[in-house]
């Protein structure tokens, strides 16, 4: 059987925050209880799709999916064990932030089948979270990661953020101190990006200067760049892919659901506005939370069907596409022959031209069978990849 990753899509959240472009909302618990029920309905209908593959991995995300109640949760895990062949050894990851859950909560998660943990903490520092919209200070954030610790969970990710209102170099080193203190098994490290339709747009678009709240410069962002490589690998943590790092003794902690992504493994998303890809077929759900509920019926059997949309078959060159700027974010890079095998070509053939001038210009270089991104190329990735697009 083939290999499948499963994407839960939660989208409610206690408010917004300032620089989230996400699909996610607060709701009541009346609608939250009707989308959930709608959600449940869209699984067992879609397991149809899904007879050939097993499960390696499942990622309940939002939003915030520890802010509805955690019955909720248990019934999706139920659901998705009822109608899906899974791997005696998948990982079960779910995004949490920190208040917005007890112990009680989240020992329902550990009951449920949730062996993996990622908490939003974003910063150590009570005023960068403020700047952001955060509901939670740092005091909460270290009780929900204790409470999480003391359920029994061995597969935690903490997300830190840089580049942030308010923030500077010595600050953000302090909230990589605490995280690395603390032993997470992962950590995901992003730069902060101004995102339209958000309130940071608003207020820090290209050429407005904010100085309430001001950005670190362009010098001090790429200085908190190049030291989380370097800090987190003396503190054990390896990067695997651009913005992630995992321990990787005894036990390699990389995220396999997102890896899968990364490598073009088939995934399927449930819920409001998740995507799927499988049989090189990619679509994505409806993203009114209205039409969704009134559209998916235990009365129509086929109704999960109707909530998809952008339904697009990709070509042959498109795949090609995706195989080299997915498969070259991983630090590991990518197979040479493995393209060559699964596309009937040889990578030459394609990308000959493209590959030598990123040699030449230190972005790409090749070991044997693999490609990967050098140290620089992987500072100006999106550079790189634009090369990989073909005419």
């Amino acid at each position: 059987m083939k290999n499948l990753a499963v994407y839960v899509h939660i989208p409610f959240c206690v408010k917004k925050c300032n620089y989230c472009d996400f699909l996610s909302f607060p709701a009541g618990s009346d609608l939250q209880q009707q989308y959930i029920y709608a959600l449940l309905e869209e699984i067992k209908q879609a397991a149809s799709d899904c007879e050939e593959y097993v499960v390696r991995s499942v990622f309940l995300g939002g939003g915030t999916p520890s802010l509805p109640d955690a019955a909720f949760i248990c019934q999706i895990m139920d659901t998705l064990r009822d109608n899906l062949h899974f791997a005696e050894n998948a990982e079960i990851s779910m995004e949490m932030n920190p208040g917005t859950v007890d112990a009680d909560k989240i020992a329902l998660y550990k009951k449920a089948g949730i062996n993996r943990i990622s908490i939003g903490m974003q910063s150590s520092k009570d005023n960068e979270l403020k700047a952001l919209g955060r509901i939670h200070d740092n005091k909460t954030f270290l009780q929900c990661y204790c409470l999480v610790r003391q359920a029994g969970f061995r597969n935690v990710n903490i997300d830190v953020m840089s580049a942030l209102p308010d923030q500077d170099y010595d600050s953000y080193m302090e909230t990589l101190q605490q995280v690395v203190d603390l032993k997470p098994e992962h950590i995901s490290a992003y730069s902060l990006i101004i995102e339209e339709g958000t309130p940071f747009y608003d207020l820090y678009e290209e050429g407005k200067e904010n100085t309430l709240h001001p950005l670190p410069s362009e010098d001090e962002e790429r200085r908190m760049y190049h030291a989380t490589k370097e800090f987190l690998h003396a503190h054990g943590y390896e990067r695997y892919e651009i913005s992630n790092y995992a321990l990787m003794e005894p036990v390699d902690y990389s995220c396999r659901h997102n890896t899968a992504y990364w490598t073009g493994a088939d995934y399927i998303g449930f819920g409001l506005g998740a995507s799927s890809m499988m049989k090189h077929t990619r679509w994505s759900n409806i993203t009114d939370i209205k039409e969704y509920i009134a559209t998916i019926s235990p009365d129509d059997v086929m109704s999960y069907k109707k909530v998809r949309t952008d339904i697009d078959r990709l070509s042959i060159r498109a795949q090609m596409e995706e195989y080299m700027f997915l498969g070259l974010r991983m630090t590991r890079g990518i197979s040479i022959s493995g393209f060559n095998t699964l596309f009937g070509k040889t990578i030459e053939e394609v990308y000959g031209s493209v590959i030598e001038k990123n040699i030449n210009s230190g972005l790409l270089a090749q070991d044997g069978d693999i490609l990967r991104l050098t140290e620089y190329g992987t500072d100006v990735s999106n550079h790189v990849m634009v090369d990989f697009l073909l005419d």
